[in-house]
């Protein structure tokens, strides 16, 4: 059974840092430098397990009164095809709401925009990189 949670232990945390690494640094080539940055002191942390097991990780960023950035969304190689990264989004929607946001923005990876258009978002930018991979900035009204 996969539950997705706010992080709030120590343990939480480095489950969602170790899941990011693997997909990022490891999979991706992503340089830790860029993967871990000051952004993370404060924002909002998620963390999906199968029972036990961490299996995914994003974090979510308040922007300003209404608008909050949907960051670091991964699902580990292993567990994806399962329909996983749509339900680690549609939690962190039910946070943002909860938070009284009302746009969500994010960077996707340009191979992943039919993936964030089913969820609802539309690309709002041309392509641009991101530490050394196209990106689209997509932005989707709750």
């Amino acid at each position: 059974m996969y539950q997705v949670k706010i992080v709030e232990t120590k343990q939480e945390h480095d489950d969602a840092f170790a899941i990011r690494q693997k997909v990022f640094v490891e999979e991706q080539g992503v340089p830790l430098h860029l993967e871990c940055d000051a952004e993370d002191a404060t924002a909002t942390h998620f963390i999906m397990y199968d029972n036990v097991e961490p299996v995914g990780a994003a974090r979510l960023r308040s922007i300003d009164g209404t608008t909050a950035k949907i960051e670091r969304v991964c699902i580990l190689q292993s567990q994806r095809g399962k329909k996983l990264g749509a339900l680690m989004m549609k939690e962190m929607e039910k946070h943002a709401i909860s938070i009284n946001k009302e746009i969500l923005k994010l960077h996707a990876q340009s191979y992943a925009i039919p993936f964030y258009e089913k969820l609802g978002f539309t690309v709002t930018s041309p392509e641009f990189m991101d530490a050394g991979i196209p990106h689209r900035a997509m932005e989707k009204k709750m």
